[in-house]
């Protein structure tokens, strides 16, 4: 296809090869009107400017995808083709509306945020017109296409999208007892006390007893996960112990055997400490130290508390050597941050150039369901599977966070295992 439009730029190219390559759809750009408008050759011409010709397909731009610099525009939401899509300064734009949110470019100007410098999804655009639950970015782009095909009378033979079902964990707390020894220990039977929480008091005394295994050991269950033929990933915390963090030591030998032996059932990742986007030097110190632990370059990680500030975090991993991350998501609310559950490449605003460095979204996190939420195991199980649905239509990676001491049926948790187990099923139904 050809397309025609006054400027070629990066965020151009960046949301059309979203759009259209990743589908197998090939397209040429041009800024050339002369040779364009007498193109008798090319059928599949679309005009992506305010020029026009009445024989050719347009679409009018706003300006978003040939600006510079970041903006806070005017938003709203229109009727496009078949699917509502943003409107800016009064301009309904759907390339501008993949890019805006495939961006987070409201996350560069929106200032609210939680007690952990966290952007909400009560702040999202995604919330206020509520597509959060879709797979928004890639609805905008079947139709689109479907407006192009639709017009010229013609059929793009898009490539289909697969779906996958990817299972995460992150070990926040290896364990709840084992391993705490001198200090750390009293001070957990003192806290347990004073906050009279006498379900962990029994559990401690029976662990130590030696009646029952530590509640939160459930690396059986997680190796369970991969001989089901599940790629499933783990983001370990390492990190020294402070206020937010407050796992084991990643220096202590014992949990280093563990980490290793899991990385035979998983593919490990780092979960940067809360400290670390105080200081890049957490990052860079945790970063080595699993290294050292697994004898090789670790690539991906999923941010602790999911605190993810745009650009900064990014641009730090990158600086470290990473090239991955599964951070993209929301903690109070389900749904797709960015409007699509493909991974995709971060596009850096400040620079205004697109990067290599791979974003993995995921759809839920257990937490979300349980603490945020407050659903119910059964109507945690039918939000799953609207999202799942969502994700099967238009093809992705269903990407979900769970936690090595949410799936032990400990506590708050009693009955939520079913939960984890269900989603599982849904590969079925692929």
């Amino acid at each position: 296809m050809l397309i025609f439009v006054d400027k070629i730029t990066e965020r151009l190219i960046y949301t059309l090869d979203f759009i259209f390559k990743d589908r197998g759809i090939l397209y040429e750009l041009t800024n050339d009107w002369v040779n364009f408008s007498k193109n008798e050759k090319a059928k599949n011409q679309l005009i992506y400017s305010e020029k026009y010709d009445e024989t050719i397909v347009s679409i009018a731009p706003s300006t978003v995808l040939f600006d510079e610099a970041i903006f806070e525009y005017s938003l709203a939401k229109k009727l496009f083709f078949k699917e509502e899509c943003l409107v800016f300064d009064k301009i309904i734009d759907p390339f501008a509306s993949v890019f805006f949110v495939l961006s987070r470019m409201e996350e560069y100007t929106v200032k609210q945020r939680d007690i952990h410098d966290r952007f909400e999804a009560r702040n999202s655009v995604l919330h206020k017109f509520s597509w959060l639950n879709k797979v928004i970015c890639d609805r905008w782009s079947e139709d689109i296409i479907s407006f192009i095909e639709d017009n010229l009378d013609i059929n793009l033979h898009k490539n289909k999208i697969q779906t996958n079902v990817i299972p995460s964990f992150d070990i926040d707390n290896t364990f709840a007892f084992q391993w705490k020894d001198g200090l750390r220990k009293h001070l957990g039977k003192w806290k347990d006390k004073i906050k009279k929480d006498l379900p962990r008091i029994e559990a401690r005394n029976n662990f130590d007893a030696g009646n029952t295994k530590d509640p939160y050991d459930t690396f059986d269950e997680i190796k369970k996960v991969n001989e089901q033929g599940f790629v499933t990933k783990i983001f370990w915390l390492v990190g020294e112990n402070a206020k937010y963090d407050k796992n084991i030591s990643g220096n202590d030998i014992r949990h280093q055997k563990l980490i290793q032996e899991m990385s035979h059932f998983a593919e490990i990742g780092l979960h940067p400490s809360y400290e670390s986007n105080k200081s890049t030097f957490y990052l860079k110190n945790e970063h080595q130290l699993l290294n050292q632990i697994l004898n090789t370059e670790v690539k991906s990680s999923r941010q602790h508390f999911l605190k993810l500030t745009f650009p900064l975090t990014y641009t730090s991993l990158i600086a470290q050597g990473f090239t991955d991350d599964y951070s993209l998501g929301f903690a109070d609310e389900i749904g797709f941050r960015a409007g699509t559950s493909r991974p995709f490449y971060f596009f850096d605003l400040l620079k205004n150039v697109p990067t290599e460095f791979k974003i993995h979204p995921f759809a839920y996190m257990d937490g979300t369901l349980n603490q945020y939420l407050k659903l119910s195991p059964e109507l945690a199980k039918n939000k799953i599977k609207e999202l799942f649905d969502e994700v099967k239509q238009f093809g992705g990676d269903f990407i979900f966070i769970w936690h090595n001491e949410t799936i032990s049926e400990f506590g708050s948790w009693k009955n939520w295992k079913s939960v984890f187990d269900y989603t599982l099923t849904l590969k079925n139904e692929i």
